[in-house]
């Protein structure tokens, strides 16, 4: 590949997941206190279930959508071709978000919750948007491609916060239709700027409900090589999620926080992500590799977990910034520990379970979130760092066999 043609499809991923992500990511302050702030309606209180507990379903059925799309779309785009499945996917992400707005005005949770589904298993697109990016190599580094294409993802959950807590004054359900323009200008972007990279076919019904059966992601895990990383990596996801899905309700809880001081504190976590992953991630790298630089960065987020609870108004923000600054490194290192040494496999596969793994995870941490944070939301944080603690030990543990299968890779290549 030209060196000219590989930048321009870097910054066409980056491009697209920097707006793709601003349109998940408009929504995360504005759900805690719409569901716990504002006045009673007939969606946060549907069937007079307790709203923490409709807001944990909430946010579990978006990343159950993640789930069921990134096993299949990731492991498709190897066969039909990214451009194909990044069209598709990106049209169906423009129907469910104005789907959402609808069902908002309407007041419908089913609603609700059927176009949060479909979102969801549109999005799942992004296992496709990193497949691209570490196909760059070696044209483009594969850990500074991934790095980047993280920092570009990491912009997005910077600014969709700001703009979904300055849209939230105008109605809830503008903040969704607003997601749904960003993507039309990502769709016109991948139209134009991502090329067909291989031949694109049309399969049969049978030929498509038989790639849906063997080419979907989760096979991987048929390779028992692939099992130390992935079970790090679903613990380390059960820990993230939960910080990730409840801080927002903590926030509102022991601090009395707005949407706008939500969208404060995440800009403080992702501005940090962000100058990490672009600048220190590929450095962190090659100076200490992937196994070392990943049991490192998850040990201090799991204290950072621990102590984030503990916090104040004041204080919060210069913990979230060293917890974007070790989620940044940890997160950085997997993809390019997985495309490095699985990529054979298959770049869309790969990238697929990734996501699903993190899918899974959401859901789990999601339902049974919902429940504990009615206790206190300090107790899902807390647990959240157990988790993250429990990952770190796992990989601590398998680290030998890991670096065994790398010397094989590595001889076998040679």
């Amino acid at each position: 590949m030209k060196q000219r043609q590989a930048i321009w499809i870097m910054i066409s991923v980056m491009l697209l997941s920097l707006l793709g992500t601003i349109g998940i990511a408009l929504p995360y302050p504005v759900l805690a206190p719409y569901f716990l702030d504002s006045p009673a309606n007939e969606l946060t209180h549907f069937l007079g279930i307790h709203p923490k507990i409709l807001l944990g379903l909430s946010l579990a059925i978006y990343p159950l959508g993640m789930l069921i799309g990134s096993v299949f779309i990731g492991a498709l785009s190897d066969h039909f071709g990214r451009r194909r499945m990044l069209l598709i996917t990106l049209i169906g992400t423009i129907i469910g978000y104005f789907l959402t707005a609808l069902a908002i005005v309407y007041e419908s949770f089913i609603g609700f919750s059927v176009a949060r589904l479909l979102t969801g298993i549109c999005e799942g697109n992004i296992s496709i948007a990193r497949a691209l990016a570490a196909e760059l190599h070696p044209t483009i580094d594969r850990t500074r491609a991934l790095s980047l294409s993280y920092a570009a993802n990491y912009t997005g959950w910077l600014v969709g916060p700001l703009i979904g807590a300055w849209m939230m004054p105008f109605g809830v359900e503008h903040v969704f239709n607003v997601a749904a323009i960003g993507i039309v200008f990502v769709l016109i972007l991948v139209y134009f700027t991502i090329p067909s990279l291989r031949k694109e076919h049309k399969p049969g019904p049978l030929q498509l409900s038989t790639l849906l059966k063997e080419n979907n992601s989760l096979n991987l895990l048929k390779h028992k090589s692939i099992l130390p990383i992935f079970w790090f990596y679903f613990i380390y996801c059960l820990g993230l999620n939960a910080f990730y899905e409840f801080y927002p309700v903590w926030f509102v809880d022991v601090l009395g926080a707005d949407s706008r001081q939500i969208a404060s504190s995440t800009i403080a976590l992702t501005a940090c992500m962000v100058i990490v992953s672009s600048f220190l991630v590929d450095k962190i790298n090659r100076r200490f590799g992937e196994i070392l630089s990943i049991i490192s960065g998850s040990f201090i987020l799991a204290l950072l977990l621990a102590y984030q609870p503990l916090t104040n108004a004041t204080s919060v923000y210069a913990v979230f910034m060293l917890i974007g600054a070790s989620i940044a490194v940890t997160n950085g290192m997997i993809p390019t520990y997985l495309s490095k040494y699985f990529g054979h496999l298959g770049q869309g596969k790969v990238m697929g379970l990734q996501v699903s793994v993190f899918c899974i995870a959401n859901i789990i941490i999601a339902l049974i979130g919902g429940p504990i944070s009615i206790l206190d939301a300090s107790y899902i944080l807390w647990l959240g760092a157990g988790l993250m603690l429990l990952a770190t030990v796992v990989m601590l543990l398998s680290r030998h066999r890991q670096y065994r299968m790398i010397e094989q890779t590595q001889e076998t290549s040679s």
